[in-house]
């Protein structure tokens, strides 16, 4: 007889899901032995917020969701910061926690809290599953998941219910995957043409839905036949060779300041993808005409930005109808983008000599492959990697900008490695976050994966130490150690290699490099550079 575990799992397969993630329990063991036996791997991690980040990378790389698990109370609490990251990042996930059986809710029981209740603002949708709607639930849970705007979904398991009779399926669900959008309107399409026509200076500004959207070359088609220039937010890095005469950089990081000489210019702004979950457009816009080329109408306050275009619908199809248009009379000074573009890359050369986060960055880049994924963590470097970190194309450069979760970035490395296993995977985090989720060294190790985690330590929470000295506070509970902390031969068996100048960390990093299984680097950078490089002049 087929239990609900094993129908549920099964489905699970089917649909391509290839992981799970969690931290088990008692009643979780009828689907983790569904599990062994159906071939679907679970991947026992050290904290469930990590198998939350670990499913949302698995979504971003293959397009295909992953499944997270969390016990009752404090499992789904854990479980619930990862959940939320896949929520405001954008990512389809199938959240699965166990809960008290029927006859025990509204009950006081061991652990339990209304979980429903909890994954209902962080979800898309939340419902119990029952064993006479499996499929049903699980097919409407993974329709909701990926279409747009994907996110997170929430399936609550009774803690009788995997050992539970279940129905022995005839046939395979349907192949669910995330439909294509239609063309927006022809009308609209139609205005978007003249608006587009009368501008002399229309700048691109890309988001995290372009991505989605696969626009690269389409956008590059665009920019190059009109002359403009383009913007991203941080998410969107590799849609545009930073090499393209129309990259003027991205918005919100480092040095932001240099890429507001161009976007302030501006006529016109035609976001393409543009989702504001990274940076809302009034904190950067110049109060012009708005062409919003999304699935999703623009999120902006439109008593200060009256002229707004809604372009809804497929954004290749409203790229391709603007690249179309006979080239625009650009006033835009692409000798000018090019000297702006080029001083801001020279600012973020490493002084010689020095041992600071540019140099740290500058030769892991040159020692990663360019087809490497390098995930990041949330910090000081973030600011740096989103201006400085060369990215040859979407999703090899992994971060999360619009939950913006310390945390993020070692569980991420080491979804990006299970994905895609023959790519070379590195980690760049700070010390702070690395304190997060050390434990998962545990997991790198125990499967064997060839990551190298490089640690910038200078032993504090510096973004919050300069967001403390720019408004005249004193330092107060950012520094992580109160003496020199030692360096460890090894964090849960996974061995560490410490550097302390330039020459010290290339021979680290080539080293970890060749190595078969998990590597940390800790790199003692001067972070002093930080606080002439963050500066938040958007405008």
């Amino acid at each position: 007889m087929t239990t609900v575990a094993e129908q549920l799992v099964r489905r699970l397969r089917e649909q391509g899901i290839r992981y799970v993630f969690g931290v088990p329990s008692g009643s979780w063991l009828y689907y983790m032995e569904a599990m062994r036996k159906e071939g679907l791997e679970y991947v026992l991690v050290s904290n469930e917020a990590s198998g939350g980040f670990m499913a949302d990378v698995c979504w971003r790389l293959t397009g295909v969701p992953a499944a997270c698990y969390g016990t009752v109370g404090p499992g789904a609490t854990n479980l619930s910061t990862g959940v939320v990251g896949a929520l405001l990042d954008r990512s389809a996930m199938i959240a699965l926690t166990s809960e008290p059986p029927e006859k025990m809710i509204g009950r006081t029981v061991q652990m339990a809290i209304d979980q429903q209740a909890l994954y209902r603002p962080l979800t898309k949708w939340t419902t119990r599953i029952t064993a006479e709607r499996v499929d049903q639930q699980l097919a409407q849970g993974l329709r909701i998941a990926t279409a747009e705007v994907p996110g997170p979904v929430h399936l609550g398991l009774p803690e009788d219910l995997g050992q539970r009779p279940g129905q022995s399926p005839s046939s395979p669900l349907p192949l669910i995957r995330a439909r294509p959008l239609p063309p927006a309107d022809e009308a609209l399409l139609a205005a978007m043409e003249v608006a587009f026509a009368r501008s002399r200076r229309p700048l691109l500004a890309l988001g995290l839905s372009a991505v989605r959207a696969k626009a690269g070359s389409a956008i590059a088609a665009l920019a190059e036949r009109h002359r403009i220039p383009v913007v991203l937010t941080p998410m969107a890095k590799g849609l545009l060779s930073e090499d393209h005469p129309s990259y003027a950089g991205v918005l919100f990081h480092a040095l932001s300041d240099r890429v507001a000489e161009t976007h302030r210019q501006a006529d016109l702004v035609v976001s393409v993808g543009y989702d504001p979950v990274e940076f809302n457009f009034e904190d950067w816009m110049p109060e012009v005409p708005l062409l919003h080329l999304d699935s999703q109408p623009a999120d902006i306050d439109r008593s200060v930005y009256k002229e707004v275009l809604d372009v809804t619908g497929d954004i290749g199809t409203s790229l391709r109808r603007l690249a179309a248009l006979p080239p625009l009379d650009s006033a835009w000074d692409l000798g000018a983008l090019e000297k702006r573009r080029d001083a801001m890359f020279e600012a973020m050369e490493p002084p010689a000599g020095s041992f600071g986060p540019r140099a740290a960055l500058s030769i892991l880049r040159e020692l990663l492959p360019a087809d490497g994924i390098m995930a990041c963590d949330v910090g000081a470097h973030t600011h740096l990697i989103g201006q400085m970190w060369r990215t040859p194309a979407p999703n090899l450069q992994l971060m999360t900008n619009g939950c913006s979760s310390m945390g993020f970035g070692v569980p991420a490395a080491i979804a990006a490695k299970l994905c895609m296993p023959d790519r070379m995977v590195a980690c760049v985090t700070g010390d702070g976050s690395f304190l997060m989720t050390a434990g998962e060294m545990a997991v790198a190790r125990r499967r064997k994966l060839a990551v190298v985690f490089v640690v910038l330590a200078d032993q504090s929470l510096e973004l919050i130490r300069l967001k403390q000295e720019k408004k005249g506070f004193p330092g107060y509970m950012t520094a992580l150690h109160t003496e020199d902390c030692p360096t460890p031969e090894h964090v849960f068996g996974v061995p560490v290699i410490r550097a302390d100048d330039q020459e010290s960390y290339r021979a680290a990093l080539t080293k970890a490099f060749a190595t078969e299984g998990p590597v940390i680097v800790e790199a003692h950078i001067d972070a002093s550079e930080y606080a002439d490089l963050i500066q938040r002049k958007h405008k």
